[in-house]
């Protein structure tokens, strides 16, 4: 069984940075993808950021330029870096496991964590 950590999350101004964290610990295939989404009240759950085993990473339209996501293999963790927060970032964000293993596919899923961008 694969469990996911997550950290870094709470209130900031806009305009503000947070670090997101999120360590995955068990038996994790080697071949995988880590990403962060995220889910606004009245709204779908959307990806935000995710990052390969071998880094390469995709974004969102709305976070370009603005959102960094990082991994480290050694410590199995994932980082969102997130910086020029605006109130529409507002949501709770959640880290996400998938591994590419086929035909299995095993995803796994953080508790997920409130970020707030208000005055």
């Amino acid at each position: 069984q694969v469990h996911l950590v997550e950290s870094g999350g709470g209130l900031v101004q806009p305009g503000g940075s947070l670090r997101l964290s999120c360590a995955a610990s068990g038996r994790i295939f080697s071949i995988n993808v880590m990403g962060w989404y995220r889910q606004a009240p009245g709204k779908q759950r959307e990806l935000v950021a995710a990052i390969t085993s071998g880094r390469t990473t995709t974004y969102a339209d709305s976070v370009k330029g603005r959102f960094t996501i990082s991994r480290d293999n050694g410590k199995n963790t994932v980082y969102l870096h997130m910086n020029s927060l605006k109130p529409e970032d507002t949501a709770v964000y959640y880290c996400n496991l998938k591994e590419q293993r086929i035909p299995t596919r095993l995803e796994y899923w953080g508790q997920g964590t409130q970020v707030t961008v208000s005055s």
